[in-house]
């Protein structure tokens, strides 16, 4: 492999023009296909395998016109205080709001409140129910605004009035946070290139590699049916991952330049030796987000997909446009004074006194392999601490509880928590088939009087059926909010007492709801993510034997992933479920972890380690193989490397941690949970542990089975095919040298 990335190293820097044409010429499609696309449509939501999915196909096919998951909105008023919702005037408003609502286009039903007896025990606060032929995703704007200019008007009564619900978009997070994230990585680069050009270079390649990839997204958006979220998600991990592939290749190539070499030949060997480490990188990042397909919920696949995609064009631009932009830069992408310590610590080593080079890196691996046991011993125990809080870990899908207070979905889901109970959020909705039933109707109020008497159950409607008569919903309300884990324990109870009910009579019960759906779809993912781990852990472990031509190095890396999630989970569930540290993290109801969470964090953060683990073990390896003791390859590795993966470190840091200022749950969570794995990961686990154990190990380190090592396919990463030609052409240059 190496020998192929020094030709295309060598490739795109004579060709430079021609390549950076080329870049900007996919840009520029990109840019015009997302402009020319038509506006996302709806998103598929469907869960297949799940109850909830079930329900809702029932309800497609048994009730004619009736959409399972049609948008639905509330809207409450609340009186002024010292006044009820009865009052006349107050009445009149609602009634008019009410008829306002009732005329749009796409709306199928709004419920009176004084009708539908929706008004709470003190007569201060009302609520409409409004139902909408299609699902929120496929809601005309027209229909979005026809809302808002009803809850204005009735507003003026002096009544609060707040809409929540599926129709209302939540809010836009600032991109300021984002911005401050790029300008830290643009600080980081700067302070560890010690030139503007150097490190601009990786900023300005990220960004193209990012813009293709979201403007790809954009023009598929409508097709794939992918949601924004998607592109936030690949956003983040291409920038990520873009300057930090990149800053890679231009460190070594700096290297090289220090050693002497032509920038032509440095371009092609930084190529051929650390990109053949983002390659390897990159694959265990595409391979961890493509693996989301086994959890089988679509949604959650195409982003993993989309994801990777973009990780792909990361570690392509890493490939080609870097070294091309190196041949424009040529060697003014060295600052001087770095090109003279660097090759004044060459010079040194060459000399033969490698030992004296000394750099914060080789002071730190010389520190932990004179302690390997008690910095281990300490590292671990650190992390186990860190991980207490994982076992109590509780998993949901946010609810409008968890908007920010400004926002109208969160002040209505307020006002019917405090005026109604929390329940009220959150209604479920039982569907029972009793198509083979002897005595529907008998089978439905049977199941009706089990479902009321249920712990946790606030109120239940009465039967609807359909025209047919063999199906009928019933909704219920628990007496808990909808994202809490006794709500979870109102779903199980009707769906076991219930059903066995039901079963009896010859039908079925079934419940569904955005809560119960929200349910299952945790279930789903909590029952995945094994069977997942198992496989991203196993087909890059196998991948890193390839690499490595070890067995002890895969093993120790996949351990230490495993500590940087348990560790990483425990921080998120301090913050976001428990509640530490709440308010600075702009936390506002703390509760269940987002359900996508914890499989995430396992995919993104199980590639991301990945990265630091090939880039700063290969460079050990590298020094081993070229003669070093397995403890000098150590010092050695982290004296070229030790500096690179922080700064690698704080980059992914610094941009993981911009998008904990987004108002959308998912993103804040993600964006916190990967900045503290990258953290945990980089900092204690590669840089700390993994000398310690290594330094332990010894030379059974790099110990591979006979028999493996000859099956295995021979992967050039460190490029020794590149050193076994150095070695040749100083023979052929010396012939004397050979005797």
């Amino acid at each position: 492999m190496a020998a192929t990335l020094y030709k295309l190293g060598r490739f795109a820097f004579r060709r430079r023009y021609l390549v950076v044409l080329l870049w900007i010429s996919l840009l520029t499609l990109g840019g015009a296909a997302a402009a020319q696309a038509p506006a996302s449509g709806p998103t598929n939501f469907a869960m297949p395998g799940t109850e909830s999915q079930r329900a809702y196909d029932l309800i497609d096919e048994r009730f004619a016109g009736q959409k399972a998951d049609g948008a639905t909105a509330r809207v409450v008023f609340k009186a002024p205080e010292g006044h009820r919702i009865t009052e006349p005037a107050l009445r009149e408003a609602i009634g008019t709001a009410v008829e306002a609502l009732a005329s749009g286009a796409e709306v199928a039903q709004v419920t009176d409140p004084f009708e539908a007896k929706a008004v709470s025990a003190d007569q201060t606060a009302a609520y409409a129910q409004v139902s909408y032929r299609v699902s929120a995703a496929e809601l005309s704007e027209a229909s979005r605004d026809e809302l808002g200019d009803a809850v204005a008007e009735a507003s003026r009564s002096g009544m609060t009035v707040e809409a929540g619900g599926a129709t209302q978009k939540g809010g836009k997070g600032s991109h300021a946070a984002e911005a401050i994230g790029l300008a830290v990585a643009a600080v980081v680069l700067l302070l560890t290139l010690g030139s503007l050009l150097a490190a601009g270079l990786p900023l300005v390649t990220a960004l193209v590699g990012v813009a293709i990839g979201v403007c790809s997204i954009s023009a598929l958006a409508s097709t794939l049916q992918l949601d924004s979220t998607t592109s936030v998600l690949a956003m983040m991990l291409g920038l990520a991952v873009g300057i930090d592939y990149a800053l890679f290749i231009v460190s070594r190539y700096r290297s090289e330049l220090a050693e002497g070499r032509r920038p032509e030949d440095a371009a092609g060997r930084a190529l051929g030796t650390a990109g053949s480490t983002v390659v390897f990188a990159g694959l265990t990042v595409v391979i961890a987000l493509a693996g989301l397909a086994v959890v089988n919920i679509p949604l959650l696949t195409k982003m993993g997909v989309a994801a990777a995609g973009t990780v792909v064009l990361a570690v392509l631009v890493a490939l080609t446009l870097v070294p091309a932009l190196l041949g424009i830069a040529g060697r003014r992408i060295t600052a001087p004074r770095v090109r003279h310590d660097a090759a004044r610590a060459e010079a040194v080593e060459d000399a033969g006194s490698a030992a004296a080079v000394r750099n914060m890196g080789s002071r730190w691996a010389a520190f932990v392999i004179r302690r390997p046991v008690a910095v281990l011993v300490v590292g671990v125990v650190a992390l186990c601490a860190l991980a207490v809080p994982a076992a109590s870990l509780q998993l949901g899908l946010p609810d409008e509880g968890t908007q920010p207070e400004s926002t109208t979905q969160r002040r209505a889901y307020d006002l019917i928590s405090e005026n109604f109970g929390p329940g009220f959020n959150g209604p479920l909705l039982a569907v029972a088939d009793v198509k083979d039933s002897d005595n529907p109707k008998q089978a439905v109020s049977e199941v009706s009087a089990v479902l009321k008497g249920i712990d946790g159950v606030s109120a239940i409607s009465p039967p609807r059926f359909n025209e047919a008569g063999d199906t009928a919903m019933i909704t219920v309300i628990p007496e808990f909010r909808p994202g809490g884990a006794e709500t979870e324990g109102v779903v199980h109870a009707i769906r076991d007492e219930g059903g066995d009910v039901m079963g009896e009579a010859g039908g079925r019960l079934m419940v569904s709801g955005s809560t119960a759906m929200n349910i299952d779809v945790s279930q789903k993912l909590d029952d995945a993510l094994l069977p997942y781990l198992a496989l991203v852990v196993g087909l890059a472990f196998l991948l890193l034997i390839l690499v490595f031509r070890s067995l002890a190095v895969p093993l120790k890396a996949a351990l230490g992933f495993l500590f940087s999630v348990a560790a990483s989970l425990g921080a998120v569930v301090a913050v976001f479920q428990w509640g530490w540290l709440s308010s600075l993290f702009g936390v506002t109801d703390p509760g269940p972890v987002m359900s996508m969470m914890p499989i995430f964090m396992v995919g993104i953060v199980f590639g991301l380690a990945m990265d630091y683990e090939v880039f700063l073990v290969t460079r050990i390896r590298e020094a081993y193989i070229g003669g070093h003791t397995a403890r000098e390859a150590i010092v050695t590795g982290f004296r070229h490397s030790a500096r690179v993966v922080t700064a690698a470190a704080l980059i992914m840091i610094a941009v993981f941690a911009g998008f904990v200022g987004s108002d959308e749950q998912m993103v804040k969570t993600i964006g916190f949970g990967l900045a503290t794995a990258v953290f945990i990961d980089a900092f204690v686990v590669r840089m700390t542990l993994v000398p310690a154990v290594l330094a332990l190990m010894g030379d059974t380190s790099w110990w591979l089975p006979p028999r493996l090592e000859a099956v295995l396919p021979r992967v050039d990463v460190e490029g020794d095919d590149l050193r076994a030609e150095d070695a040749h052409d100083e023979i052929a240059a010396h012939p004397g040298a050979r005797s």
